[in-house]
C-alpha cells in the first residue's frame, strides 16, 4: 500500500486524505495542532459555487484607496507588511487584463461547477448531509449605482453558467423579512448553499479519516526533503521526519514557505478575515446574504448568526485587531431587524490568498511525488471536495475531469 503524507488538516488536507483513502492509499496526516482553530473552522460556512470573478481592483475607481485609508474598512494593509506585499500586489493588477480575467474566470468555474456535487459526496460518507442548506444565496444593494457597476460580472457569471435572478422588494421582503427595507437591488444566487457550522465538517470529517485507517502526527513541518527523490519526506522541528511515497502540501497560508524549502515559487499571502458570530440571533436569516456595497455576510449557522467579511493584509505572524470585527457588527445593525447581540464570539483566520484567485492544485516540477493543495482564498471550504479529488485523480494516475494547467505552480 502505497504511503501519502498530508501536511496539513484543515478541511482541504482531510478531503485530500478521503480522496487518497478511498483510492488505496495509506494516509499519514502531520498537523501542529489537530484541535486548534484554523481558517476552515471559522468561514463563513457558504458553499460558494457562484464566485467565479477573480479578485480585482480595476475599474473600482478611487474606492480601494478609500478603504486603505479607512483602517477598519473592507481592505486594509498594515504598514509593517507593505512592502512584503509588493511582488503579490503587482501580480494582482495583471488579472485586470481581458484576456487573463477572462481565463481565470473559467478555471474558477470549472472548479466551482463540480464543487456541490463532490461536497455531497463527503458529506454523505461521513454522515452530515444533514448539514447541507440548499437554500441559495442573496446579494443585496443599497443604490442602483452599485448594482450597475456590478452588471458586467453577472452578466459573465451568467455566461459561465451561474444561476442567477432578480428578485423584487416584495420578493426580498417576503424572503427575508428581517433586512432593513433599504436595498433597491437584489439578486438571487440560485445555487449556493450553506452549512450548519464549519468546524463541524472539520471534526467529522477529521474522525472519519481517521476510521478509515489514517495515522496523525503532531508537529510543525519545516521543509521537505527529497534526499531520497523516490521516498519525499517533511521535516519537522525537533529533527524528526515521516518519510513517504507522496506527500500533499496543504497547509494553507503557511504552504509555500514549504513549497520554497525545493525551490517552487509561490505568491501567496495570509488576506485575514473576520468576523462575529451571536448565537442568539441564528433564526434572523433564512440564506447567507451578502452585502454588496460594504463587503461583508451574514450566514445564519446552526451556532449563530456570523457575521464576517473583510480583507486584512498584515502577514502570518501580526496580532489580530478585533476592532475589525467590531466595524462589521457595526454595518449589521444598519441592516439586520431585531439583532440580539448577546454572548458574541470574535474570530480572525489566515485565507490563504493567490494575486490571480486560483488554487494551487498538482505536482512540483521539482518532483512529482510531490504536490500541492493550497490557495484557494475565499473559496476553501466550497472548493475543498473538488481538490481532493483532484489530488485522488493524480495520486492514482487517473485522467483529470477538468484542465489542470491554470492551477499549477509553475504559473508564477
Amino acid at each position: 500500500m502505497a504511503e501519502l503524507i498530508i501536511v496539513g488538516a484543515g478541511v482541504v488536507g482531510l478531503s485530500c486524505a478521503w480522496s487518497a483513502q478511498r483510492r488505496g492509499f495509506q494516509v499519514t496526516l502531520v498537523d501542529r495542532d489537530f484541535e486548534g482553530d484554523r481558517a476552515s473552522h471559522g468561514n463563513a460556512g457558504a458553499i460558494a459555487v457562484s464566485e467565479c470573478a477573480p479578485l480585482n481592483l480595476s475599474g473600482l475607481g478611487l474606492r480601494p484607496l478609500r478603504w486603505l485609508l479607512d483602517p477598519l474598512g473592507p481592505l486594509a494593509v498594515r504598514a509593517s507588511h507593505a512592502p512584503k506585499l509588493l511582488p503579490w500586489f503587482l501580480a494582482l493588477r495583471k488579472v485586470a487584463e481581458p484576456a487573463n480575467y477572462l481565463r481565470i474566470a473559467n478555471a474558477l468555474a470549472a472548479l466551482n461547477k463540480r464543487s456541490l456535487r463532490d461536497f455531497e459526496a463527503v458529506l454523505a460518507d461521513t454522515g452530515m448531509g444533514g448539514d447541507l442548506h440548499k437554500r441559495g444565496a442573496l446579494t443585496v444593494y443599497e443604490t442602483s449605482q452599485a448594482f450597475s457597476g456590478d452588471a458586467e460580472e453577472w452578466r459573465l457569471k451568467r455566461a459561465l453558467g451561474v444561476r442567477w435572478r432578480s428578485v423584487d422588494a416584495a420578493e426580498l421582503q417576503a424572503l427575508e423579512p428581517n433586512l432593513a427595507p433599504v436595498f433597491q437591488h437584489s439578486v438571487m444566487l440560485e445555487d449556493w448553499a450553506h452549512i450548519d457550522d464549519p468546524q463541524r465538517i472539520v471534526m467529522g470529517l477529521r474522525e472519519r479519516v481517521r476510521a478509515l485507517g489514517a495515522q496523525f502526527v503532531t508537529g510543525s513541518a519545516t521543509s521537505l526533503n527529497l534526499g531520497n527523490a523516490s521516498k519525499p519526506a517533511v521535516d519537522l522541528e525537533g529533527g524528526q521526519s515521516v518519510v513517504g511515497d507522496k506527500v500533499v502540501v496543504a497547509g494553507g497560508a503557511w504552504s509555500a514557505r514549504l513549497a520554497k524549502t525545493i525551490g517552487d515559487r509561490a505568491l501567496l499571502e495570509s488576506e485575514r478575515g473576520y468576523n462575529t458570530t451571536l448565537p442568539a440571533s441564528a433564526s434572523l436569516l433564512n440564506r447567507e446574504v451578502i452585502f454588496a456595497e460594504h463587503k461583508f455576510v451574514a450566514t445564519p449557522l446552526a451556532i449563530g448568526l456570523r457575521i464576517g467579511g473583510a480583507a486584512e493584509f498584515a502577514g502570518l505572524e501580526a496580532a489580530p485587531n478585533y476592532r475589525r470585527s467590531d466595524a462589521l457588527l457595526w454595518l449589521a445593525r444598519k441592516y439586520l431587524l431585531g439583532l440580539d447581540e448577546s454572548n458574541p464570539t470574535q474570530w480572525m483566520g489566515h485565507r490563504p490568498a493567490t494575486p490571480d484567485s486560483l488554487p494551487v492544485i498538482g505536482a512540483s516540477p521539482k518532483n512529482a511525488s510531490v504536490l500541492y493543495a493550497f490557495g484557494h482564498g475565499h473559496l476553501g471550504l466550497t472548493q475543498s471536495a473538488t481538490t481532493g479529488e483532484l489530488i485522488g485523480n493524480i495520486l492514482a494516475n487517473e485522467k483529470t475531469p477538468i484542465d489542470m494547467s491554470p492551477y499549477a505552480i509553475e504559473r508564477f
